[in-house]
């Protein structure tokens, strides 16, 4: 069905509010008159240690940590504390971006010789993890993780071992009893998986929906739902920009 031509004036955005004041979210609303609203569809809850302790895998026994979020590295030393683990001086940590990189200061000493991250994109990272292939990793991540890394580690016979360590779990949003908005914006296929918990009836009527990374947009096409807005895009490589690229279209 073709969504309504109409002027947009709410957004939704399905992520906790930007902690920065100058998040391009509110120079947006400010250029477009616009509402937008912020509230998280999903959160993360710890796997407790006992839990852990059944898939039978010690955090310390590994020369390496591959760290692809804050979370990993936030739950990772967590266990670590539960099961009275100290992690050895010389681990290496091998980190997605530098930003978290700069993260493990907040739990062990930053030191370049041990701490290692992909300067821009993908690619880079797997350049990283190919000049310490010889190492033996562990790779702490959530119960809906992305098997990027994993398969790059399997095609070039790196040994590893994923360990779930969080989950993410759809959020409680009956608060949010009004979901007519003009827009509202996915960015992770768990993040679609909680509208629908929360409102199984949800139809989507003249609301576009917006989607960040290839997964979050399949999940949109497989529940039905018309994707409008697709990001990343080569003229609108993030989120806020290619809602502004369609708020143009439609003024």
């Amino acid at each position: 069905m073709e969504v309504k031509a109409k002027k947009i004036t709410s957004i939704l955005i399905s992520q906790p509010e930007p902690v920065q004041g100058n998040s391009p979210y509110y120079e947006l609303a400010k250029k477009f008159n616009l509402k937008i609203d912020f509230r998280p569809f999903i959160h993360v809850e710890g796997v407790s240690a006992k839990e852990f302790r059944k898939e039978k895998i010690n955090p310390i026994d590994f020369s390496a940590v591959i760290f692809t979020s804050r979370n990993a590295i936030s739950h990772y030393f967590r266990m670590c504390e539960e099961m009275r683990l100290e992690v050895p001086a010389d681990m290496k940590y091998i980190c997605s971006a530098e930003s978290i990189a700069l993260y493990l200061q907040k739990f062990t000493q930053y030191r370049k010789r041990k701490i290692f991250f992909g300067k821009t994109g993908k690619d880079q990272l797997n350049d990283v993890l190919l000049k310490h292939k010889k190492e033996n990793f562990i790779f702490p991540c959530s119960d809906a993780h992305n098997d990027e890394i994993p398969d790059f580690l399997k095609a070039n016979k790196i040994k590893f071992q994923k360990a779930v360590i969080y989950k993410t779990v759809c959020s409680d949003l009956s608060d949010l009893t009004d979901v007519n908005y003009d827009i509202i914006a996915f960015f992770s296929p768990s993040g679609i998986k909680s509208l629908f918990e929360n409102f199984p009836d949800f139809k989507q009527n003249n609301t576009n929906i917006a989607a960040f990374g290839t997964t979050t947009s399949q999940a949109v096409k497989d529940c039905g739902l018309t994707l409008n807005i697709e990001a990343p895009q080569p003229e609108s490589p993030s989120m806020t920009m290619a809602l502004e690229r369609f708020i143009k279209n439609k003024a």
